[in-house]
């Protein structure tokens, strides 16, 4: 989940109010899989990678991540909610990593220099509104790479969910707290609907909050838009293990884009 496009789009910051409930998708800040880090190690090192830019930073969980490998790390993100949960996040480990207030769409107009590598993680490219404009995100990335860079995306939603449109996933379920997508199909998107349900006291608490995906892409849509973007190579992934992508079994979609 992310947030690209809402200012631009004149409808406030839409991460306002959630920002600070965001990191329950993942239990912890600071948790993530040996795989998952295993996975940007590899890659960043196979490429030469020394200096990274996380365009969509959210909360900076990433940026954590980068920085604790031993790379050189900025984040951009276009929520001022989100900016301000990752200040306090780093903060409170006094990390200290340049963040900038930036759409993605516009990255090589506030950025003199380049990056041996762009990522754009948890589904924010989804927030484009249509191909032209993540076009246009995918070519403002490619702006700002060195040569022979690579642009790494991921995605919860795939070729498979699609398909299957699942109308309700339980993201998180313990004793004290339950978070649940209920997910609206349109034609070429969806909106999911976050659920939050704490257990504590006698009723509890919900709190709801929603994105729109209007115009979701997956594999063959992102490899073409990519290529007209100006990346000479696409690989992709349905897993950090680096299992090749499936359209008809993979739940995530895993994209590494190379300048």
């Amino acid at each position: 989940m992310n947030r690209q496009g809402r200012e631009g789009d004149g409808r406030g910051d839409a991460y306002e109010g959630f920002a600070d409930r965001y990191d329950l998708f993942f239990g912890h800040f600071e948790a993530h899989s040996p795989q998952l880090s295993t996975f940007y190690k590899k890659v960043f090192e196979d490429n030469g990678v020394k200096r990274v830019l996380d365009c969509a930073c959210g909360t900076g969980r990433h940026l954590f991540l980068f920085h604790k490998l031993g790379f050189e790390v900025v984040g951009s993100d276009v929520s001022p909610a989100m900016l301000a949960q990752a200040r306090r996040n780093l903060g409170e480990r006094d990390i200290d990593i340049p963040l900038r207030h930036i759409d993605y769409r516009e990255l090589p107009e506030n950025f003199g220099e380049k990056f041996d590598a762009v990522v754009c993680l948890t589904s924010a490219i989804c927030e484009m509104p249509d191909s032209l404009q993540m076009l246009q995100a995918f070519k403002s990335m490619r702006g700002v790479l060195r040569g022979r860079g690579v642009l790494i995306l991921s995605q919860g939603t795939s070729d498979k969910q699609w398909a299957e449109k699942p109308r309700f996933i339980l993201v998180d379920d313990t004793r004290d707290f339950t978070r649940l997508f209920v997910i609206d199909y349109f034609d070429n998107g969806a909106r999911y609907n976050v659920v939050d349900i704490f257990h504590e006291g006698e009723e509890g608490r919900v709190e709801a909050w929603g994105i729109d995906y209007p115009n979701l892409v997956f594999r063959d849509g992102q490899e073409d838009l990519l290529k007209s973007a100006g990346f000479r190579g696409v690989e992709f992934y349905g897993s950090y293990a680096f299992e090749p992508y499936s359209k008809k079994t993979s739940s995530h979609l895993i994209t590494v884009a190379y300048a």
